[in-house]
């Protein structure tokens, strides 16, 4: 039987206030590294146009996807190092771990790269980790979960290669290569340690650097327990390749009736936008694991179906 709703808040009570607390320490670990605490808006006039992230229309308006292309503006008038935890909106967006509404955290720094950044992913989850009382050892779902530093990088077309039998580089294909990330890749990632995967086809990636002349994206992504948990670029800094992303990108949203938007001032900023890396994270999901919870509506006051 369905607990009513007064017994299933207080059942996670002691869940909300372990996430209060998480909020805290995400936030003193970027202020001791003096980054700077900023806030963009909710409703904006364009998000980025990427084919598989559904935004909500809101009037002639969209929903934010993510805080990324405003923050990035403020690279590009010479922020250094910046953070922000905000609500974001996705469609089509539901499950165990999954909420149409969740909180991100992105935060950029000037000068690094997605190496940089994914190494500032790592001190975050040991800093809250230590912060909790779980030292080098987190325990979820009856597994323990190694921390200790470096946790083991496995690049794209090597996992590929050897669970799903193909080289996405050679012949890529976005249906397949979503489908043997879910149902090949992560399957065979080790329970008891953190995995980042590194270097995605640039298809996968319309707004991180290119390694060289390559096709190889400078993209990460973060997880642990099987849990998508971060995802690092090297940004992308010209502002024509950029374009010529971004309108492929267009391309294929209109073949399948989606909608799309011109983020024009975010277009103007790439162009005197620095050599930088961010990253974002899914605070929901890293809650999880800090409170060893099997589901996101576990941590969140009110998941869209109870609302």
């Amino acid at each position: 039987m369905a607990l009513d709703e007064s017994s299933r808040l207080q059942n996670i009570k002691g869940k909300l206030e372990c996430r209060a607390k998480i909020m805290d320490g995400i936030r003193a670990f970027f202020v001791d590294q003096d980054f700077l605490e900023i806030d963009t808006p909710l409703r904006v006039p364009s998000v980025a146009p990427e084919q598989f992230i559904h935004p909500y229309t809101s009037e002639s308006w969209f929903l934010s996807t993510s805080p990324e292309l405003q923050m990035k503006r403020l690279l590009s008038a010479g922020y250094k190092r910046i953070f922000q935890i905000c609500h974001c909106f996705r469609r089509d967006e539901h499950g165990r771990h999954h909420n149409p509404e969740f909180t991100m955290l992105e935060w950029y720094r000037v000068g690094a790269d997605y190496r940089q950044i994914v190494a500032d992913a790592e001190n975050l989850v040991i800093f809250l980790a230590e912060k909790f009382g779980f030292g080098a050892t987190l325990t979820y779902q009856g597994k323990e979960i190694d921390l200790r530093l470096p946790w083991p990088r496995i690049s794209i077309r090597q996992a590929y290669n050897d669970w799903a039998g193909w080289d996405p580089f050679a012949d890529f294909n976005g249906q397949r290569f979503d489908d043997d990330l879910i149902d090949k890749i992560i399957p065979h990632f080790p329970v008891q340690r953190p995995v980042v995967i590194m270097d995605y086809p640039k298809e996968c990636a319309a707004l991180a650097k290119l390694n060289g002349y390559t096709n190889i994206a400078e993209r990460a992504e973060v997880f642990i327990a099987g849990l998508e948990i971060a995802n690092a670029y090297s940004e992308l800094t010209d502002p024509y390749e950029q374009e010529k992303r971004f309108k492929s990108e267009m391309d294929e949203m209109i073949k399948t009736g989606k909608p799309t938007c011109w983020p024009g001032k975010f277009m103007e900023a790439v162009k005197t936008m620095p050599d930088c890396a961010g990253i974002a994270l899914g605070v929901d999901r890293l809650i999880m694991l800090l409170t060893d919870s099997s589901e996101i509506d576990e941590v969140i006051a009110f998941p869209s179906d109870l609302l």
